[in-house]
């Protein structure tokens, strides 16, 4: 699935993240994300380079546990021909191509020791050689690391590096929980289902049901904005129509029983206060609007017989006014009227 990069949200907790971030971003510094699966780490990192300096430069990513050991160090550095079998050419790696720009390492905390060693000495050196090669090569590269590991409890029980870490943590942002920014779940929730409303070819997203805004509210959300997206997303899959509003969410699609979460404050205070009703939102606001001005001029002239002074009369609009209305949305007189 393609990352979403959109930030919303307007609690206190998140936009002090993104402050946090902002003041971050010209400070050429390796910055740690930390946060729970799911919270945006990665957006996090996005929002970083692209608020800072090398935002025109390279912007690459590594995901440290979703290679083994050998691929993780040709993919961080590259390597020579016969360096391993099947290495027949040279290749380039993501320290060498984000040269000049921001180089994102997420999942740090699976990172292997025999690796951690060498990124201690690309951050302190700036230089590495590729696998199988004897040339020093030299980058010019921000490093920002994301986990949902305890790293400090690594490092005492010998898994981290002490050093790596410090040299890591110029600066520590953590992107709250879901569960902490209650207030930004049903912005987040519209935001997804409106996107995914107009991918699925409705013309408006017909809103959630007062039933459905208290599932969406209660939940506590462990996988967090990640699982928030999933669950709007196979909500109005299953629900298929855009007729009525979505009244069931979707939470596990495994159909395990159910059971009570716990619920933080914040969603108590919010859940317990809120009585949003069911909103029409439309992906196409002009094209809406437009369908609505036409249903409003076609029952003013049938209300007036089509006389179209009598009409305009009634709309609050002038007799030029509602001609250039009729010929915007291709409305004639009825053909049997001679005249207005």
């Amino acid at each position: 699935m393609k990352t979403e990069h959109t930030v919303i949200g307007d609690s206190h907790r998140f936009t002090a993240a993104l402050d946090h971030l902002s003041q971050l971003a010209s400070v050429n510094r390796p910055i740690l994300i930390t946060g729970e699966r799911g919270t945006g780490k990665e957006i996090a990192a996005n929002r970083l380079h692209y608020l800072s300096p090398r935002w025109q430069e390279p912007f690459v990513t590594l995901n440290c546990s979703a290679l083994p050991e050998n691929l993780i160090d040709s993919e961080l550095f590259g390597y020579e021909p016969g360096a391993f079998t099947g290495a027949k050419g040279r290749h380039q790696g993501r320290f060498e191509r984000a040269n000049g720009g921001t180089l994102f390492l997420d999942e740090l905390g699976t990172m292997p020791g025999s690796l951690q060693e060498k990124l201690l000495r690309v951050i302190e050196y700036g230089e590495f050689e590729r696998l199988g090669g004897t040339t020093t090569i030299e980058v010019d590269v921000r490093i920002i690391t994301a986990t949902n590991a305890d790293l400090p409890r690594m490092a005492d029980e010998g898994t981290f590096r002490w050093d790596l870490l410090d040299r890591l943590t110029f600066d520590v942002v953590t992107m709250p929980a879901l569960r902490d920014r209650a207030e930004d779940i049903l912005p987040l929730s519209n935001h997804f289902a409106v996107k995914f409303a107009a991918e699925y070819g409705w013309s408006v997203f017909p809103g959630f049901s007062e039933s459905a805004v208290h599932q969406l509210m209660t939940h506590n959300w462990p996988g967090n904005v990640r699982e928030l997206r999933n669950t709007v997303e196979r909500s109005l899959h299953r629900h298929n129509s855009e007729d009525f509003p979505i009244d069931q969410i979707i939470i596990n699609p495994l159909g395990a029983p159910a059971t009570e979460p716990k619920r933080s404050a914040a969603i108590e205070a919010i859940a317990s206060s809120q009585k949003q009703s069911a909103l029409v939102i439309p992906n196409d606001l002009r094209a809406a609007l437009d369908e609505q001005e036409k249903t409003w001029l076609v029952q003013a002239l049938e209300g007036s017989n089509w006389r179209q002074r009598d009409a305009a009369q009634a709309l609050g609009i002038n007799y030029n006014q509602i001609r250039g209305l009729m010929k915007k949305h291709a409305l004639r007189t009825r053909a049997s009227r001679s005249s207005d």
